[in-house]
């Protein structure tokens, strides 16, 4: 059985190893230097931790398409931060601002197909059901990006439709990694299926938690500009919620907050957390990430392999859970 922390050194290896052309130098420069600057590498962790509860034997028949993964994830993101006007990630220069939006765009297409190239490499008897987990998460991170700009000047955003749209943008590739890597590794379909709900659930999980860090969390330790948000009135679990509960003079204060296009940042980022605070949104976020946490541990208790197996996973998940960052 192999932790988290040396499987994560796996992805690290696998990710340094993939050589890329040396030109046109603007087109892969940026993908080395993307997916060079750090990152939890979650996604490939919990596709390989996954795996691991069925088999010991983590070949490369179940690394790359893990790796796979994060490239994806890391196309996502290079992309993400061009519509998002986000300048840093991970305290670094986005690839966008580092270099233009016309390289982000195409260095993200070729970040797309090599995570493709790097699906194919499993095992050819799991390549078809692989690939239809693959395809249907790849189009779903679509579908849940274009959910979240429609929602970003719609007011009317309830908590189930931004709940669908994190788990389209954000969990499904989550929950693709325990798919991916129970089928590699030869698991039983039922026990694949819920390797997929134990992901969605923590990658649901997951996202609560950022939104809570990016109003309630330290910029150095986050690796993103706290705020970011509430400025860009981006619809977030807190948000939502705080739409919903604010009422009277709070719901209008709140309301024309949104609708402001000349507030100073800081200003407003400060007015609408003051607004969470009165409303102890933060509590009740903290609430959903838990209730969400307990139903993935339920999938995970009902996967058919020996508790001590999955001590390992329970381990990460706790850890990943509590973060800061």
């Amino acid at each position: 059985m192999y932790t988290a922390e040396e499987l994560k050194e796996v992805v690290e290896k696998t990710l340094g190893g993939i050589k890329y052309p040396d030109s046109p130098a603007e087109l892969y420069d940026p993908i080395s230097y993307s997916l060079s600057v750090g990152g939890k590498r979650i996604r490939p962790i919990i596709s390989l931790m996954s795996s691991n509860l069925f088999t010991d034997r983590i070949t490369d028949k179940i690394i790359l398409p893990a790796v796979g993964l994060e490239v994806f994830h890391g196309f996502t993101l290079v992309h993400d931060d061009i519509m998002d006007n986000a300048e840093v990630r991970r305290n670094q220069v986005t690839v966008y601002k580092k270099w233009n939006a016309n390289i982000a765009i195409l260095s993200g297409d070729a970040m797309l197909i090599e995570s493709y190239k790097l699906m194919s490499q499993c095992d050819p008897a799991n390549l078809p059901a692989i690939l239809q987990c693959f395809n249907k998460t790849a189009m779903g991170v679509m579908e849940g990006q274009q959910y979240d700009m429609n929602y970003e000047n719609n007011p009317a955003i309830t908590e189930d439709d931004y709940l669908k749209m994190i788990e389209l943008k954000t969990a499904i590739l989550v929950a693709a990694g325990g798919r991916i890597g129970a089928i590699g590794a030869g698991a039983a379909t039922a026990d694949c299926d819920r390797m997929y709900k134990f992901g969605l659930k923590i990658g649901m999980a997951f996202q609560i938690q950022d939104d809570v860090l990016d109003t309630y969390g330290e910029s150095k330790v986050f690796g993103k500009n706290i705020g970011k948000d509430i400025a860009n009135n981006k619809k977030t679990y807190l948000l939502v919620l705080a739409i919903r509960l604010a009422k009277g003079e709070q719901k209008q204060k709140l309301n024309d907050l949104l609708k402001s296009q000349d507030i100073p940042a800081e200003e407003k980022y400060n007015a609408v957390k003051a607004i969470y605070d009165d409303l102890k949104i933060k509590d009740l976020a903290l609430d959903k990430i838990k209730a969400l946490y307990n139903e993935a541990l339920a999938e995970l208790e009902g996967v058919n392999v020996k508790p001590e197996r999955k001590e390992h996973l329970l381990t990460y998940v706790n850890k990943i859970m509590e973060r800061r960052s």
